[in-house]
């Protein structure tokens, strides 16, 4: 992985920079998570807020969480590519980043599965990764 990293939108109106190396790299099996991306699953990474560097203005949506946090999901609103989600569990802390929106995402490899509780029966998890049923505790 090389800092910064850079991605972006499908159609390039929104464009984002990393200036640090991420916090967290995962897979996400909660169900707003399918509901929002039509997948089985997500993968992204968790930035610190201050190293996440946005162009452009992304379309907020807001749903409550199974946890009873507020979940809220960023996306191009010309494209609709997913780009951020963020919870106010992170207490503004932190940023998700899908791995799939980055320039280069060959450095990408998850460390953990998420909310395995919602995982669907027919997704194969990797056995080598940490299984949460829920999400993992902020420190």
């Amino acid at each position: 992985m090389n800092i910064p990293m850079t991605g972006g939108c499908a159609c390039g109106a929104i464009r984002y920079t990393c200036t640090a190396a991420p916090v967290f790299r995962l897979n996400c099996h909660c169900r707003d998570c399918q509901h929002q991306s039509g997948a089985p699953f997500i993968s992204g990474f968790i930035m610190a807020t201050d190293a996440l560097v946005i162009e452009g203005e992304p379309r907020w949506f807001e749903t409550k969480a199974d946890s009873g946090h507020t979940a809220r999901r960023g996306f191009c609103p010309t494209c609709g590519t997913q780009l951020f989600s963020e919870s106010t569990i992170s207490g503004g802390r932190g940023r998700g980043v899908r791995s799939a929106s980055l320039d280069d995402q060959s450095w990408f490899a998850p460390q953990a599965d998420i909310f395995t509780k919602s995982a669907q029966p027919w997704v194969q998890l990797d056995p080598t990764l940490p299984k949460f049923e829920k999400g993992p505790t902020p420190r």
